[in-house]
């Protein structure tokens, strides 16, 4: 009886699928309505704003230091993303890990030497590096105490505070990532 009461309930959105399916009824909402983006679009252009293909020529001509830093942090996102979204203690998960915490290095230390926004001061946003150099450590002692739960916290906020939402003030208008992808 137990059997055919589970075929008979009904299918839940939940966890991972949700968010995808939830993901791509609201692009296709979007997709049949263009009138909905138009004032907002028209926002953006006021701006500058041009969506075309990457201009990697200023990438290139960017310092070396800027370099490692888009490196490092395109690095750590594409792997954050897989690990987030991936099953927790595996091998994999554990190699990919430890990338993560180097790319993670790499982009905190080289923001370092990045002061374009105060020049030749530091900013408000170096306090998320320093932030990350701390957490990291801490992050890392927490799993080989087996805390999971402290870990998990700790390493998903750095992958929201120190790449989503510092990412997202990269392409501000004027920025580099800005004139990169959008301008």
């Amino acid at each position: 009886m137990a059997d055919q009461d589970k075929s008979m309930q009904r299918p839940t959105l939940s966890g991972r699928f949700g968010v995808l399916a939830l993901g791509a009824a609201t692009l296709a909402i979007l997709a049949a309505s263009p009138g909905v983006l138009a004032a907002p679009l028209r926002v953006l252009q006021g701006l500058g704003f041009r969506p075309h293909a990457p201009d990697l020529g200023l990438l290139a001509a960017a310092p070396l230091v800027i370099q490692l830093h888009v490196a490092g942090a395109v690095t750590a996102f594409v792997i954050g993303a897989v690990l987030l979204a991936g099953v927790k203690g595996t091998g994999l998960h554990k190699a990919l890990g430890w990338t993560w915490v180097l790319a993670m290095t790499l982009t905190a230390v080289s923001s370092l030497f990045i002061r374009t926004i105060n020049p030749g001061h530091f900013s408000l946003i170096h306090l998320l590096s320093g932030w990350t150099l701390i957490a990291l450590p801490m992050a890392i002692f927490a799993i080989k105490r087996r805390k999971v739960r402290q870990h998990a916290r700790a390493m998903t906020g750095m992958f929201v505070g120190g790449l989503l939402i510092a990412g997202l003030f990269t392409f501000l208008p004027g920025r580099l990532m800005w004139h990169v992808f959008l301008g």
